[in-house]
């Protein structure tokens, strides 16, 4: 009988390093309260932001990812053909094929690395980490590049009052390599698609088409761009009701208590929401916070590399320590792991 050789799996895996990108415009609060009728003070108590990045017009979201993953690379000291795998988490990237990700693997200079795109909104980056976690200790691949990205500007209403004046472009991205002692832990995550309507695009690209499913060839053609809204009082409650529990899980799958964490860094997606979900942990009073949205805004799936860069990048958290991390946006997705920082 003839017998398949299984490859031979490693004895886990960790973030070898990761790098930013962030958009070069930077946007306060004064510049964006008019249409929305609103206020400096008004954004600061309800969200932490003072400003979000926004990419300048000629900055596509390629350039976003290939600059993050470059910086990825530099600080792992990988080089782009040593990469096996490049997962990408995005929804703002406008051609359904090819994907993004086989963009960025050719810019950088990692093909024919396999690649492909995560659609799992601000939770893409967790879910990325997991997947190149599973790939590496399964030797199917010895080093993975994780990239979240959004230009969450192609996608905002400057009157919207639910979500857009939160919203940043950016991107975030890490190398994932193996590891004689697991860095990274299980991952807990999953979705809710029954609450698809509490973040959701206004508009489908059929709509925009003058399109339906029920006829494809309407004659009216709509106008109005589509764009990201949220009912925030009910994401709110979700958030809540939801995202302690996920992270306790992830802690405990990985062997470890909410003692053992060092560093938290949530997606970033309103400062009252973090500072809630650190109250309900009951988190050690000298636990590093990641709070990147303030000067950086909510970029969706880049948020939690961003965050992370930017901790290490300033001295507030340090190599090898042990870090709880967790996506959750729309779908309501979620995906946690604890890992130890690059």
């Amino acid at each position: 009988m003839t017998t398949i050789t299984p490859i031979q799996p490693i004895a886990g895996t960790r973030i070898l390093g990761v790098g930013g990108f962030r958009g070069e415009r930077v946007v306060p609060n004064e510049e964006i309260v008019g249409p929305i009728d609103s206020s400096d003070e008004w954004i600061q108590q309800r969200t932490g932001i003072r400003t979000r990045r926004r990419a300048n017009p000629e900055t596509s979201i390629l350039d976003m990812a290939v600059a993050a993953a470059n910086d990825a690379l530099e600080a792992a000291g990988v080089t782009a053909d040593q990469i096996d795998v490049v997962l990408l988490g995005t929804v703002t990237y406008f051609e359904q094929t090819p994907a993004l990700a086989a963009r960025v693997a050719a810019e950088i200079g990692a093909t024919p690395a396999a690649a492909y795109d995560i659609s799992a909104a601000c939770a893409g980056y967790c879910y990325g980490v997991g997947q190149a976690d599973a790939l590496v200790r399964s030797g199917q691949a010895r080093h993975v590049l994780v990239v979240g990205v959004e230009r969450m500007s192609d996608y905002i209403d400057p009157t919207d009052r639910s979500i857009s004046f939160l919203l940043g472009d950016g991107a975030g991205a890490a190398v994932v390599g193996p590891s004689d002692t697991p860095g990274i832990g299980p991952t807990v995550w999953g979705a809710d698609g029954t609450l698809a309507g509490l973040i959701h695009q206004t508009r489908t690209w059929l709509e925009l088409r003058g399109e339906t499913h029920e006829d494809a060839v309407a004659d009216t053609i709509a106008t109005e761009w589509p764009t990201i809204r949220q009912q925030g009082p009910s994401v709110f409650k979700w958030v809540i009701s939801n995202v302690p529990e996920i992270a306790r899980r992830a802690v405990e799958a990985a062997g470890l208590s909410l003692e053992d964490v060092d560093v938290f860094i949530p997606h970033q997606a309103n400062m009252r929401i973090t500072d809630q979900v650190v109250k309900m942990l009951g988190l050690r009073e000298d636990v590093v916070v990641a709070r990147d949205i303030a000067e950086t805004g909510n970029t969706s799936a880049a948020s939690i590399p961003l965050a992370t860069e930017r901790l290490l990048r300033e001295g507030q958290a340090r190599s090898g320590q042990v870090a709880l991390q967790i996506g959750f946006g729309a779908g309501m997705a979620f995906a946690a792991q604890v890992v130890v920082l690059p």
